[in-house]
């Protein structure tokens, strides 16, 4: 077959019409991602991570609606998060952690209705967490944490019924722990610490009965501690809640974890 459509890419060539998977992790790769990129329309499977790509990832990313797979993480990657990959509807698996993307998760990640996997933690992103992330229902693995992220979570993440893994700890989020949490029935991991979040822990949470680590810790929790939680089985090592405002009396099931409170407020 003549080749050509072909794009260079940091010396490898690849043929536009045959090229399908593209894998260059652990390359030592330098430079920008070209924008060429966006001319490989058959890929499903796009893997740069580890590397040390700089730069931002250009708009013509959105052309490759066939990706099924998108990895670049480890890599030193800035900028935003573009809307366009919005585009990428069949996309099952996203990983962009590791970099230092700055700025907004946009909001047409909510058109990603078939991904599974979404791993944006360790990044400097900022302002809230869009409501269009509701519409991931197939996700499973949701990393937000360690980024610079404000506001409320959104009601709308009761949507994620089977999502396994929510760690939104290490951010800067606000407002009260929605109690559409307790749709999340096929949770294992949730960690919510190390943010600002107030108000009292929703009774709902009593209907994570699958959960194995609930991190609560260091943020601004008041109220009483709904009786509900000893519902769940935790062990005492996957479990904190300490540095809140929480009032005793606390169920017996934890009384004799619950670490530091500040009860000043309490009555």
């Amino acid at each position: 077959m003549t080749k050509s459509n072909e794009v260079t890419l940091w010396g490898y060539v690849y043929s536009v019409e045959d090229t399908t998977s593209l894998n260059l992790s652990g390359n030592q790769l330098t430079g920008s991602i070209p924008s060429e990129i966006g001319n490989l329309t058959n890929l499903t499977y796009l893997n740069l991570t580890t590397n040390q790509l700089t730069g931002s990832i250009p708009p013509e990313i959105g052309n490759l609606t066939n990706l099924a797979i998108l990895n670049l993480d480890n890599n030193q990657l800035t900028g935003a998060v573009p809307q366009e990959i919005g585009n990428l509807t069949k996309l099952e698996y996203l990983k962009l952690d590791n970099n230092q993307f700055t700025g907004s998760i946009p909001p047409e990640i909510g058109n990603l209705t078939n991904l599974e996997d979404l791993h944006l933690w360790n990044n400097q992103l900022t302002s809230s967490i869009p409501s269009e992330i509701g519409n991931l229902t197939n996700l499973r693995h949701f990393f937000l944490k360690n980024n610079q992220l404000t506001g409320s979570i959104p009601p709308d993440i009761g949507n994620l019924t089977n999502v396994r893994y929510l760690e939104l700890n290490n951010n800067q989020l606000t407002g009260s722990i929605p109690p559409q949490i307790g749709n999340l029935t096929n949770l294992e991991n949730l960690k919510l610490d190390n943010n600002q979040l107030t108000g009292s822990i929703p009774s709902e949470i009593g209907n994570l009965t699958k959960l194995e680590y609930l991190f609560l810790n260091d943020n601004q929790l008041i109220g009483s501690i709904p009786s509900e939680v000893c519902k769940l089985f935790i062990w005492r090592d996957r479990f904190n809640i300490s540095n809140n405002q929480l009032c005793p009396p606390y169920p017996s099931c934890i009384e004799d974890y619950v670490g530091e409170q500040d009860t000043s407020g309490c009555p």
